[in-house]
């Protein structure tokens, strides 16, 4: 070992500068600092002994308050309008012009397309004259049956002459039949130069340009959705449709009558739709590619704010948890075993496993672990171990 290292560590060789004991001798000198370094040490280890025992850390807690607990869940979804149709020719012919707005709202029985009617006029004017040609050949084939009928009783005629009379007037009159109700038709397809929509909505752009000819129903002229209501649909996971039945039926979950949750909609920005709607469908089948069950919530929609294609988040309330206990989220630490909380037990911080269920906002529901009139820790944990003693501010819950 090197002697120069020890000499510079000894305490007597560190002593401070500024004591001096002039006029003794060395050996004098190393006893006076001898009995001063004991001096020194004696004083430290007193005061050491005197000084107060270190007090309790002061934490946050609030007291548990068991209530019936709203469950919320949320799930991604599309907006759909509540009803859209294909607007389709019944009759072909020539478009002849476009009689609303694209993309504005249409009302039920508004027309939006014209085809040339002429065509259609001459059809219905051609039957309106096969008809009246039909009713003179009944008018005559019943006064020939008139006509014959006093001479078969004068012997004047044969028989056969007035069954053929009267199978004439039947077939006149069939031919009649036939002549109003190809008339009803031409008089129908005229009508059908004028396309209407069904229902009042949203009506798309027009895909044929006016001009073109149309072939009849193989035409797609436009699309009218209606938009309010409109349908936002979401898929459920099944794994999620188990755990709420399986909690159901232990009690921990209260749900709505027929799945009927309340819907709220959350937009692409962030904001909440103002408008609340309403669960009406549930899927019993689970699509075998995504595994989930679809369901629709209707909501009204009357400035159109919200658009069919729009993707939005759904959140459900409607169920509870009843008679359950929540806790602030910084309140939950993760050990080895599982989380846990601090609770207050005699003045001293106790480790209590907890089991927790749904993260609803900054706060988490308890499945277990925890009882109403429970003290939690709330601010502080980290200064803290279990069996620490404590001084706990109560603080509001939520606060």
């Amino acid at each position: 070992m090197n002697v120069n290292k020890m000499a510079a560590t000894d305490p007597l060789s560190q002593a401070s500068p500024m004591i001096r004991f002039p006029g003794l001798a060395e050996g004098a000198r190393r006893t006076a600092f001898a009995v001063l370094a004991a001096s020194i040490a004696a004083c430290t280890s007193e005061a050491q002994q005197s000084a107060p025992p270190r007090g309790p850390t002061e934490v946050q807690a609030i007291t548990l308050r068991a209530a019936d607990l709203p469950l919320e869940l949320e799930y991604p979804a599309r907006v759909h309008g509540s009803r859209e149709v294909e607007i389709r020719p019944r009759v072909g012919g020539i478009l002849e012009k476009r009689n609303y707005v694209e993309g504005t709202r249409v009302e039920a029985g508004q027309s939006l397309f014209t085809i040339d009617p002429q065509p259609y006029r001459n059809a219905a004017a051609r039957a309106e004259a096969d008809l009246a040609a039909a009713r003179a050949r009944v008018a005559q084939a019943g006064r020939e049956v008139d006509r014959l009928r006093p001479l078969i009783s004068a012997k004047l005629a044969s028989r056969r002459d007035l069954d053929n009379a009267e199978s004439g007037l039947q077939i006149a009159g069939a031919e009649q039949q036939g002549a109003e109700a190809r008339l009803r038709e031409a008089k129908l397809n005229l009508e059908y130069t004028r396309v209407e929509s069904p229902l009042t909505g949203i009506a798309g752009r027009a895909l044929p340009s006016e001009g073109a000819l149309l072939a009849g129903a193989e035409t797609l002229l436009t699309r009218v959705t209606r938009i309010d209501p409109v349908h936002v649909l979401f898929g459920v996971p099944d794994n999620d449709q188990l755990r709420l039945q399986r909690e159901a039926a232990s009690g921990e979950l209260k749900l709505p009558a027929d799945n009927r949750y309340q819907a709220d909609i959350v937009l692409a920005d962030g904001s909440r739709y103002p408008v609340q709607g309403a669960v009406d469908f549930t899927s019993v089948l689970i699509d075998r590619a995504t595994g989930t069950s679809e369901v629709r919530a209707v909501v009204a929609n009357p400035d159109g704010v919200l658009r069919p294609g729009q993707f939005v988040r759904v959140r459900l309330h409607g169920a509870l948890r009843p008679n359950a206990v929540e806790v602030p989220q910084r309140a939950v630490l993760e050990g080895p075993s599982g989380r846990f909380v601090y609770v207050i037990e005699d003045g001293k911080a106790a480790v209590r496993p907890v089991d927790t269920a749904d993260w609803r906002g900054d706060a988490v529901a308890i499945r277990s672990g925890l009882a109403d009139g429970d003290r939690v820790i709330v601010d502080g944990v980290l200064k803290i171990g279990p069996g620490a003693p404590v001084k706990a501010a109560d603080v509001a819950p939520g606060g």
